[in-house]
């Protein structure tokens, strides 16, 4: 890649970044009322959101040999009962993926 390549591609990347900053607040000025379906998108979308990435993340298990998924049903389960606990989402997630990374090098190695 070229230096002019470079320059460009960091030029574009640093456009795309800003536009996607900026765009809500221009879109969105915070003088008028947001629209209902924004509002709507932001109620639905976090658990949507969260709803895939368990789904994602247990695509791969092997529910009928080895452990039985055993180790990512306890770490899920620790995750709704930290979440439920202290409504925390970083702690949840954070409690969770090291629990379950502790799980399955120690415990289940």
């Amino acid at each position: 890649m070229t230096l002019t390549q470079q320059i460009i591609t960091i030029a574009v990347v640093v456009l795309g970044t800003m536009l996607t900053r900026f765009l809500p607040f221009w879109v969105f000025p915070a003088d008028k009322p947001t629209p209902g379906y924004v509002l709507f998108l932001g109620r639905l979308l976090p658990p949507a959101v969260l709803g895939l990435l368990v789904i994602y993340s247990v695509k791969d298990v092997e529910w009928t040999r080895g452990l039985y998924g055993v180790p990512e049903l306890l770490g899920i389960v620790l995750i709704i009962c930290l979440h439920i606990w202290k409504r925390n989402m970083l702690l949840s997630i954070a409690g969770g993926t090291i629990f379950y990374m502790v799980l399955v090098q120690t415990v289940f190695a």
